[in-house]
């Protein structure tokens, strides 16, 4: 009983002294605290591609190409990698310049509409690099599925016998919602919780009134 009076007696402590906090003092704690979120869904944008990039120089789709014999091919893929990366460094701009706004603004309004573009922005994001690993799951079935000299005699039962075709299909559609639903889980972990700190942000934000 002497622990639970004690911890009722904290917390009406905390509540006077959270009551002492002027709306202003709030705004700055959550503008610093936007702005530190939103800097770590730079950071983390960033060490990701650094870590993509690694993986891809690892096992690159070039050297699957050149030992299928088909470089020809290589072409439209280093297109398919230049207009991807392209796109990912748009993105790790727009976090950069969502990061200059949020640490620059004065304006609760102007910071609500910051946090909201943020969390649209990570989205779009999140979807893009999901949609990428569903093109790489099907571009590399594609090719060991047409350019594979292994897989000669798997071509030839697809062709005569349609439950072949069938199962490809469902082997394919099942490692694109495997691969998809991993990375789904693992996005939601990275950026999820700093995303759900932002909501947090802008609600306390919207019941500020100065």
């Amino acid at each position: 009983m002497e622990e639970l009076d004690l911890l009722k007696k904290d917390w009406k402590r905390k509540e006077n002294s959270f009551s002492q906090i002027s709306e202003p003092e709030i705004y700055r704690m959550l503008h610093h605290k936007s702005s530190s979120i939103v800097k770590w869904i730079l950071i983390i944008s960033i060490i990701e591609v650094l870590l993509w990039t690694a993986v891809n120089t690892i096992y690159s789709t070039e050297d699957l190409l050149k030992s299928l014999k088909h470089e020809e091919l290589l072409v439209y893929f280093r297109i398919q990698n230049y207009v991807s990366y392209g796109i990912v460094v748009v993105f790790i701009y727009l976090f950069y310049k969502n990061y200059v706004n949020i640490s620059t603004t004065s304006s609760t309004a102007q910071l609500m509409r910051d946090i909201l573009r943020t969390r649209k922005t990570v989205k779009y994001y999140v979807w893009y690099n999901l949609f990428l690993i569903m093109l790489g799951v099907i571009s590399s079935f594609i090719l060991v599925l047409a350019y594979n000299p292994e897989a000669a005699a798997l071509r030839v039962e697809m062709e005569h016998h349609s439950k072949y075709m069938f199962l490809i299909i469902l082997m394919i559609i099942g490692t694109i919602i495997v691969s998809v639903g991993i990375f789904w889980v693992f996005y939601r972990l990275l950026y999820g919780i700093l995303l759900k700190k932002l909501l947090a942000n802008y609600k306390v934000l919207k019941t500020l009134d100065f």
